[in-house]
């Protein structure tokens, strides 16, 4: 098994990377004339997962995302020491991005787009956003367990994983900006300075992660022992 500082630095390049190039196609999507648009952002962010999972799940498992990591977590896939050094590679991944952000994106254009920071719809309130946040997490965790996780899943490294994210992004990004991850919305949140609607991306990826865990853990993968 890899140690743990293995599996910090694999969580922080993989969270780096994530951040910083989805709030990225973020930025550029409001280029005149760039032609990135929903579908642009959403294949960039399914892209990055995709390679960041696969590179780094032989390492640390892939996680990149914190609900992920506590959804395992509370299924015992992992432990608390594992999860704790997960967590901090990847709170510490977004930090990092924020500032890479500020670094090289030019402000005017940036503050536009609030640095990639994921907004909710004026229509969407703080329940409805947490709520579809955590349907889109219960669905990322799936694909979690059913193509990484499980012992007999067919093996196509992180694709399963990306995309998901292509599909939860073009579906639902113009409700809550799909983050469907803590550490999308604090990097360009860092960046930003826009902190409206943040507890959004913290509660409802989490609560779907678990719920997700416990319905593959104790009842699609029963007696599966496989950990990440």
């Amino acid at each position: 098994m890899p140690s743990l500082s293995r599996r910090f630095l694999a969580e922080l390049i993989g969270t780096f990377a994530l951040v910083f190039f989805g709030a990225s196609a973020s930025i550029a999507a409001v280029y005149p004339g760039s032609g990135v648009g929903l579908t642009g952002v959403a294949i960039a962010h399914g892209i990055v997962l995709a390679i960041g999972v696969t590179a780094t799940m032989h390492i640390s498992g892939g996680h990149l995302n914190p609900a992920v990591s506590l959804g395992l977590f509370v299924v015992r896939r992992i432990d608390a020491r594992m999860f704790l050094v997960h967590f901090a590679a990847q709170v510490l991944a977004a930090v990092l991005a924020g500032f890479a952000l500020k670094a090289a994106w030019p402000a005017a254009l940036a503050r536009i787009a609030e640095y990639g920071t994921p907004q909710l719809n004026l229509s969407v309130s703080i329940g409805q956003g947490i709520a579809l946040e955590a349907l889109m997490g219960f669905f990322l965790m799936s694909a979690v367990f059913g193509t990484v996780v499980a012992a007999g899943a067919h093996r196509v490294g992180g694709f399963g994983v990306g995309l998901t994210l292509v599909f939860l992004i073009i579906g639902l990004g113009p409700l809550t900006g799909a983050a469907v991850n803590l550490t999308r919305a604090l990097g360009p949140a860092i960046a930003s300075g826009t902190w409206t609607g943040q507890a959004v991306y913290w509660v409802g990826p989490a609560l779907g992660a678990v719920i997700a865990a416990f319905v593959w853990d104790k009842v699609l993968l029963r007696g599966d022992t496989v950990a990440v």
